[in-house]
């Protein structure tokens, strides 16, 4: 449900805005419909981690999947964009409960030998969501109108919610201290980071409020974040952030490489689908279907690399995985001009399918393999938090990115980018320099999926113990995992 509501957003976010904020010119307003969803879902991740482990993460789960439906409801029934925002935000607060619930229960239920091939179906339905999310998101646009994407979520949310309740198993809880000034200073940073990078092309990158300039809003935000660091390593009982658990070169490096591939995956959907929809002038039906390969290719391939995860190094699969997605990216730029043949946009959908299958999974993979029981919760969670900080950080900065490109490309077409997103299409005159400053936004994740790439080179091979055991059933995998994971 996470996931299909992220992408099926991305695919919305013209008709959106077209009906919710068609008088302004820049793109920054509607991006706040994916940012403030991902801002809560973020922020609020290392604490409902720790939650898990103190409740049981199938009580928090459900917990998150009761406000993640009603905000569903919420958003649909939404008539203005600040309105959405905020019923977004209350959504990101939902899934910022279910997510890390989730690997913490593959963590503490599979042994760390066989987790890989665990991960690897998790990491499948990551493929199943590229391909439900942008479909079902274009058909509902273009018949029913885009509050459907989230009313949708309705049936599915209850159906989920029974399903939880009868299938997924009570685990052991541990008792936790849960660290207040840490959950406040890193909220605080995040925000003034996230809101200057959003905010900055608005302003021009000069003055935000009276003499407080965009840099130093988000200088402000650094500094926060260092605080917040400095108090975890200083916090005496528990921290929100057990920096002991980066003792782990694994844990470590796929953190960097998530946070990048979180960066990047979220910021290219935005140029891409502009592109398709506004200057190629594509339904979201017609644009969604582009995403097929991928969806297909990656959902089937996820699981079989789970299973060779377990029996060779890491970097076998992640290396080429990365490197796919990277060039897919860079595929997708070179072909994004006014004259390339749409379906020639299928093969660089299949090759982001390869590169995907061999990146999700196995980075989850590698990152928890070693996580101890009484830290799944917190070890997921932080995983997790670098994932959708690389997300919010990337949904920013290509909204900036994408108003510099259209204002270099487009100068004094200021009128532009609103008339197109009233009319649902674009005039011909600003299709080649509409294309351009979409074609060259989307080179900033290409960029950044190095990052990863490199970070990923720095991972080890994982040794199982001997002794290591699979849990019988379900019921029982608590215990069983208590004793296989410990060997972190």
């Amino acid at each position: 449900m996470i996931l299909v509501d992220t992408t099926i957003v991305s695919v919305a976010n013209p008709a959106i805005k077209a009906h919710l904020d068609p008088a302004t010119n820049n793109l920054d307003n509607v991006v706040w419909v994916t940012s403030a969803y991902l801002l809560t879902y973020a922020v609020p991740l290392l604490i409902t981690g720790r939650l898990g482990d103190r409740f049981g993460p199938k009580n928090i789960y459900l917990i998150g999947l009761l406000v993640f439906t009603g905000a569903s409801l919420w958003c649909g029934l939404s008539t203005t964009l600040v309105g959405l925002v905020i019923a977004r935000a209350v959504q990101g607060l939902g899934a910022a409960c279910m997510t890390p619930q989730t690997m913490a229960v593959i963590a503490r239920t599979f042994p760390a030998q066989r987790r890989g091939a665990a991960m690897g179906l998790w990491g499948a339905t990551a493929g199943v969501a590229t391909l439900v999310g942008p479909l079902l998101g274009g058909l509902l646009v273009d018949a029913a109108g885009w509050q459907w994407i989230f009313f949708i979520n309705l049936p599915v949310g209850v159906i989920g919610f029974v399903l939880a309740w009868i299938l997924v198993p009570k685990l052991a809880t541990h008792e936790h201290r849960f660290d207040v000034v840490g959950v406040v200073l890193s909220a605080l940073g995040l925000f003034l980071i996230v809101f200057g990078l959003q905010e900055g092309e608005k302003y021009k990158w000069g003055a935000m409020w009276g003499p407080i300039t965009v840099w130093e809003v988000i200088g402000a935000g650094v500094v926060i974040m260092a605080l917040f660091l400095w108090q975890q390593a200083k916090t005496k009982t528990e921290p929100l952030v057990p920096l002991d658990l980066f003792r782990d070169r694994n844990f470590s490096w796929s953190n960097v490489a998530i946070a990048a591939v979180g960066f990047a995956v979220t910021s290219q959907g935005l140029p891409l689908m502009f592109y398709l929809q506004l200057a190629r002038h594509l339904t979201p039906t017609q644009a969604a279907l582009l995403m097929v390969p991928m969806a297909l290719i990656s959902g089937g391939l996820a699981q079989p690399a789970g299973k060779l995860l377990d029996k060779v190094d890491p970097r076998v699969i992640l290396v080429p995985g990365l490197l796919f997605v990277g060039a897919g990216f860079l595929w997708f730029s070179l072909l994004m001009n006014a004259t390339t043949p749409i379906w020639m946009f299928l093969l660089p959908s299949a090759l982001l399918g390869i590169g995907n299958a061999g990146m999700w999974g196995p980075l989850a993979t590698t990152a928890t393999r070693k996580l101890p029981p009484r830290q799944a919760g917190a070890g997921s969670g932080i995983y997790n938090t670098t994932r959708t900080i690389g997300s919010v950080l990337g949904s920013a900065a290509i909204a900036a990115f994408m108003q510099a490109r259209l204002n270099d490309h487009l100068p004094g077409a200021d009128g532009a980018p609103g008339s197109m997103a009233q009319s649902g299409s674009m005039p011909p005159f600003v299709v080649d320099g509409f294309s351009k400053a979409m074609s060259e936004s989307l080179l900033l994740p290409a960029a950044v999926m190095i990052v990863a790439l490199v970070a990923s080179l720095f991972l080890t091979r994982y040794r199982a113990p001997e002794s290591a055991a699979a849990p019988a059933d379900g019921g029982a995998a608590g215990s069983t995992a208590e004793s296989t994971s410990v060997e972190g």
